[in-house]
C-alpha cells in the first residue's frame, strides 16, 4: 500500500455500485471473497440502522452464466456495453490461472477496461487481473502488485510497469492491485475502511475471522511460510529454532551449533536452500515478529517489543523498521495497529 493519503469517500447516491468483471475460467475465490466482504459490510451497516453501502453487479462480455476455474459459475446480469453505459463507482477485475492466454484471447475486455478506467473513481485488479490494466496501458509508470508466480512475467511483458512482487496490495492513484487470491480480501477490507471507516472494516474482518491489517508492503511470504518450504532438515530445524527463540541471542555460532554444522557450512547450505543468509533470516523474522506485536491491541511499550524480538533497544527497533519499511515503529503502529483497549 503506498504512502499517499486516502482520497475522500466516493461520492454516491445510496450504495456504492461495484462491477465485478468475469470471464470463462476466472478465479472464483477472487470474485467471491470481495463479494463477501461487501455483503458483510452491508449487514453491519444495517445493524447500525444505516442503508446498504454496496450494490454488487456481475459483468461479462454477454449476460448469462460464466464458468469459473471451479465447479462454480456466476450469473452476469450486465454485458460490457450495459455496464459501460452506466458504470459503477468501483470496477473490479479478477485474475485467471492462464492469464496471458486470457488477455490475448479477450481483447474486448482490455479495450473495455481502457475506456472505463478514466470514468470511474476506483479500478481494482486482483492477482493476475493486473495484466488487464497493464495491457490497457493503465499501469505505465505506476506501481502495481500481482501474484508472486507471474510478477516476473508481468514485468517482462510490460516493462513500463513498476511491479512490486512483495506487496499484498498497492494503491496508485485510483488504481488498486493486489497479490494472489486471498489478498483480494485484504484489499476489499481496505476499501471498506476507506469508504466507511476503521470500525466497520474491523467488524467485517471479525466475521470473516481475518486480520484487518495484513498490510500492503509486507512480503507475500511470511517467515513461517518460508520455513515450511525448506527441504533440508538441518536448515528447517534452524529456522524453527529462530522462530521459537526470537528474544534470545541468535548469532551464527548459536545457529551452527543447533544444526550441528560449522558456521561456514551452515551459511553455504542455508543460502543455497533459502536464497538468503542465516543472519538475514533472523533479521526478517525479528521484523515480522515486531510487526505482529505492533499490530496487536494493547500498545506494548516499544522497549518491550524490542526485547521480545531480540533487539537490544528502541533505537535498534527503529533502525530495523526505517531500513526495511521506510517508516518508524510508531508510524507503523499508527497505520496498522489495533485499537488500544
Amino acid at each position: 500500500m503506498d504512502s499517499t493519503a486516502p482520497t475522500p469517500h466516493l461520492p454516491h447516491a445510496g450504495a456504492h455500485r461495484v462491477d465485478i468483471l468475469v470471464y470463462p475460467g476466472f478465479k472464483a475465490l477472487e470474485a467471491i471473497g470481495p463479494m463477501s466482504v461487501f455483503d458483510y459490510a452491508n449487514v453491519h451497516l444495517a445493524l447500525k440502522g444505516r442503508p446498504a453501502g454496496y450494490a454488487v453487479r456481475v459483468v461479462a462480455s454477454a449476460r448469462g452464466a460464466v464458468r469459473s476455474d471451479t465447479l462454480m459459475a456466476l450469473d452476469a446480469t450486465l454485458s460490457l456495453a450495459e455496464a459501460e453505459a452506466a458504470p459503477g463507482c468501483t470496477v473490479l477485475l479478477v485474475g485467471s490461472r492462464q492469464i496471458t492466454e486470457t488477455v490475448d484471447a479477450h481483447s474486448e475486455l482490455v479495450a473495455w477496461t481502457a475506456r472505463i478506467a478514466p470514468r470511474v473513481p476506483r479500478v481494482i485488479a486482483l492477482c493476475s487481473g493486473s495484466f488487464f490494466l497493464a495491457a490497457a496501458g493503465l499501469l505505465d509508470g505506476r506501481r502495481a502488485a500481482t501474484h508472486w508466480s507471474v510478477a516476473a512475467l508481468l514485468q517482462q511483458r510490460y516493462p513500463a510497469v513498476d511491479v512490486d512482487a512483495d506487496a499484498i496490495y498497492v494503491r496508485d492513484g485510483h488504481l488498486w492491485t493486489s497479490a494472489g487470491v486471498t489478498a483480494g480480501i485484504d484489499l476489499a477490507l481496505a476499501v471498506v475502511e476507506e469508504d466507511f471507516g476503521h470500525a466497520l472494516a474491523l467488524d467485517v474482518a471479525r466475521d470473516l475471522v481475518m486480520y484487518l491489517k495484513r498490510p500492503g508492503g509486507q512480503s507475500q511470504f511470511s517467515v513461517q511460510l518460508a520455513s515450511q518450504a525448506v527441504q533440508t532438515g538441518a536448515v528447517k530445524a534452524v529456522q524453527d529454532f529462530v522462530l521459537a527463540n526470537l528474544a534470545e541471542p541468535l548469532g551464527l555460532e548459536v545457529l551452527a551449533a543447533q544444526a550441528s554444522m560449522s558456521e561456514r557450512h551452515l551459511r553455504r547450505v542455508f543460502q543455497q536452500e533459502t536464497g538468503q543468509t542465516p543472519s538475514a533470516f533472523v533479521e526478517t523474522a525479528r521484523l515480522e515478529g515486531a510487526k505482529l506485536l505492533l499490530q496487536a491491541p494493547g500498545h506494548l511499550p516499544l522497549k518491550t517489543v524490542a526485547a521480545r524480538v531480540g533487539l537490544g533497544s528502541e533505537q535498534a527497533l527503529r533502525h530495523l523498521f526505517v531500513r526495511h519499511m521506510g517508516i518508524t515503529p510508531v508510524a507503523y503502529r499508527e497505520r496498522f495497529g489495533g485499537q488500544s483497549r
